[in-house]
């Protein structure tokens, strides 16, 4: 199986002084990440909001390991709130952020990651938009629950990321669905232990529904994250059974992944928003792609020949 020893690569050093090093990877790279530039997402935003679509953006970093790296990533984040702010964008374009960029894993990292992300949303507040928590291993989760606790006592439009692959996710979902609260359900895309996630691709899909029909049933707003053909025309008939309007949830997916399929879910009526990440630390998020579906891999194998 390649998706382990990927997932794998995305945290060596060593492997990803050789991805980067290769020829032709920034090109390849381009497909899942616009660009390493606020105004290369910002370009790459407005062709997607032309095309109907909604987006949220994910300046790439995980994983510092220095407060000078966290403040750079809480200043580049209040950087893209003041510029949707004078885009005018509301929430047409909102904010994904790892806290783990912010000092999550550094001694005393929740109060640290707590912090620095306060400051992003209250900018994102101000911009008329909304940031929201991206879900990263399972250490982090309760830290990173319990910082949206706190964020939502002022923020209640703050969101939140669960992953469908872990035990607890149909608890945690069930906690999180209350009115308003904003709820994004994935599948998960890091290498977690047999003790604490399903490993097998026909368990997580059936705890993605599962998770899904809490959502649908639920009070919040649920923000269905999936490529998978299968999910979203489930989605559609849980949502049109438990009386869903188009509006009342969302779809979301990558940039770079299955536009066209991006495209028609929009012009049916749906919500359909575009994560879009941009930054110089694109290796982890890149490999994660890689693992998630062999097409992808295929994909970059090709693309690496051809330049060859």
């Amino acid at each position: 199986m390649l998706g382990p020893v990927l997932l794998a690569a995305a945290r060596s050093d060593t492997v990803r002084r050789l991805v980067s090093a290769a020829p032709g990877t920034r090109q390849v790279v381009a497909r899942f990440v616009p660009g390493e530039r606020l105004d290369a997402a910002l370009v790459a935003a407005s062709q997607l909001l032309a095309e109907g679509l909604e987006v949220t953006f994910d300046h790439l970093g995980e994983d510092v390991t220095d407060t000078a790296s966290a403040l750079r990533s809480r200043d580049a984040c209040l950087a893209l709130a003041e510029a949707l702010a004078g885009e005018g964008l509301g929430t047409r374009a909102e904010i994904s952020v790892k806290l783990s960029a912010f000092g999550q894993a550094l001694p005393g990292g929740h109060d640290l990651a707590l912090r620095h992300v306060l400051p992003v949303v209250e900018a994102a507040a101000a911009a008329g938009t909304t940031v929201t928590l991206d879900m990263e291993d399972h250490t982090t989760t309760d830290s990173t629950l319990a910082i949206l606790t706190e964020l939502r006592e002022r923020f209640p439009d703050t969101g939140a990321v669960v992953q469908s692959y872990l035990y607890r996710t149909e608890k945690d979902c069930q906690t999180l669905s209350t009115a308003g609260a904003r709820v994004r359900l994935v599948k998960g895309a890091y290498r977690e232990p047999a003790a604490v996630a399903f490993q097998h691709r026909a368990e997580v899909d059936r705890a993605y529904v599962r998770c899904l029909r809490i959502l649908l049933a639920g009070d919040g707003y649920p923000m269905v994250a999936t490529h998978d053909p299968r999910l979203i025309a489930v989605t559609q008939a849980l949502a049109a059974r438990l009386g869903r309007r188009p509006g009342s949830y969302e779809f979301q997916m990558l940039y770079g992944i299955r536009p066209v399929e991006q495209r028609r879910l929009a012009a049916e009526g749906h919500r359909m928003r575009v994560y879009l990440p941009y930054g110089t630390d694109w290796y982890g998020y890149f490999m994660r792609r890689l693992a998630e579906r062999p097409a992808n891999l295929a994909f970059f194998a090709r693309s690496l020949a051809g330049r060859r």
